[in-house]
């Protein structure tokens, strides 16, 4: 058990160490870094004339006398090389007006087709909202004949009552009673 607890403080201290060691790591790495820079810039700057060498040196024995050659400018060759590329920038100058056109085609079909749906789905949305008035239109006007319909309900209960009508008469005891009368 002792030997666990050892083995697990070990372990423990080990990982503390790494977590400070990769904290703290970098920041002192590029400080170290500068200090070393600063203290090797002290020497004086070396005096040396690069611009007289050339940017790539080919060794004496390997060089192609031709090679200087292919960079000298061929007048004949230089016309034909200019005409070509300009009819191949010119034909694709072309193809890409055409696909150009090509799309703003498709893009106006595609608007006049977006502009067909929105007017139809304008007169559906009109009709709709035509459709909701007339209904709000009706609807009041129900009420406002369930409304007449009550008072007159009203009136006509009332009568009856004065009459003698009771709550608890049922269609039944109505009957029952005009067959009695009748006789």
């Amino acid at each position: 058990m002792a030997k666990h607890t050892a083995a697990l403080k070990v372990g423990l201290g080990l990982l503390a160490l790494s977590m400070v060691g990769y904290i703290l790591g970098p920041p002192l790495y590029w400080h170290l870094t500068e200090v070393v820079a600063v203290s090797a810039s002290s020497c004086s700057p070396c005096a040396c004339d690069c611009s007289s060498l050339p940017l790539l040196a080919i060794p004496k024995g390997l060089s192609n006398a031709s090679f200087a050659d292919c960079a000298k400018r061929d007048p004949e060759v230089n016309e034909d090389t200019e005409k070509n590329y300009a009819e191949l920038l010119t034909e694709e100058l072309k193809q890409r007006e055409a696909e150009s056109m090509e799309k703003h085609k498709r893009v106006d079909t595609g608007l006049l087709e977006a502009k067909k749906i929105t007017s139809s789905y304008q007169k559906e949305a009109d009709k709709c909202n035509s459709g909701m008035e007339t209904c709000e239109e009706a609807r009041e006007k129900a009420e406002k004949a369930l409304v007449e319909q009550k008072k007159l309900t009203s009136t006509w209960e009332l009568r009856a009552r004065q009459k003698g009508w009771k709550d608890g008469a049922t269609k039944s005891t109505v009957k029952s009673k005009s067959s009695v009368q009748a006789s």
